[in-house]
């Protein structure tokens, strides 16, 4: 048994000797760190990119490029900037209204949106602070008898909005005489008040007021109606991405990135929102 023992010893001892290297060294690998910018990009670009809805139908957030056709605006920068943050590409998903971005959310065809903050669209979607604030806003043709917001809301008025847009959800709710005449999307709202002879179109400022020029014949009522405010969304249940995307925005607006943004686009009458409340 003794002469055993010394001959089977050297064996065991190497075989212990391997086993405490191994485990010293699989001990020392370097494992993967998680950080707040990894998991966020692992919730906003879960298949490797991000994939951005861009909404054509509001001119503040994005427009298409006289000259290329490729889409450009705010939303479309801000996109583009929290890819690189990130360190994924960006996939622009295009929307001709803010609705649709909305429907879109429900079979997963984006990661990030740009649309108007509103109660009904919390339901199906987190949303940040608002980065911008634009105006929603009336117009009437040249010869009608409203002069003033007071006026609108009367019996036998029809008002066309965009459905799902966020002026259609707000007045839905706040309506009380007047009621709402749905067309697909914003560009359409005045020619389809000129064409079906109604009272009155609703919408951004911008896109009614580039719509007076255009045809010539109506006018925008002085004030507004109601304060939009622009915010950037995610599906829900992505948390580490939400308060990514918060702070991203945040940094945004205090950084000057928006201000500049929508100077470098051309686009007049939209206010960089304040910092958000802690």
């Amino acid at each position: 048994m003794g002469g055993c023992r010394q001959k089977c010893c050297p064996a065991l001892l190497c075989v212990t000797i391997s086993a405490v290297l191994l485990c010293a060294c699989s001990s020392t690998l370097p494992s993967a760190e998680v950080t707040p910018q990894s998991a966020a990009a692992a919730e906003l670009a879960p298949d490797g990119r991000l994939r951005a809805a861009i909404n054509f139908g509001n001119p503040v957030l994005a427009t298409r490029d006289p000259a290329t056709g490729e889409p450009r605006g705010v939303s479309v920068d801000l996109a583009r900037e929290l890819g690189r943050r990130l360190g994924v590409p960006v996939t622009l998903v295009t929307f001709d209204a803010a609705g649709k971005v909305v429907d879109a959310a429900k079979s997963n065809l984006w990661d990030v949106a740009f649309v108007a903050i509103d109660p009904v669209r919390a339901a199906e979607m987190e949303q940040t602070a608002p980065y911008v604030i634009i105006e929603g806003v009336y117009l009437v043709a040249q010869g009608s008898p409203i002069s003033d917001n007071a006026a609108v809301d009367r019996d036998g008025v029809r008002i066309v909005v965009a459905t799902g847009s966020a002026y259609d959800l707000y007045l839905t709710r706040e309506l009380k005489h007047a009621r709402l005449v749905r067309v697909p999307a914003s560009p359409v709202v005045v020619d389809t008040m000129r064409s079906q002879k109604l009272e009155v179109s609703a919408g951004v400022r911008q896109q009614l007021e580039f719509d007076a020029r255009r045809v010539g014949d109506v006018r925008v009522l002085p004030g507004r109606f109601m304060v939009i405010e622009q915010a950037m969304a995610l599906p829900k249940n992505r948390p580490a991405g939400a308060r990514y995307l918060r702070d991203f925005v945040e940094e945004a607006k205090a950084s000057g990135f928006v201000a500049r943004s929508l100077e470098g686009n051309g686009v007049q009458g939209a206010t960089v929102a304040p910092p958000a409340a802690h």
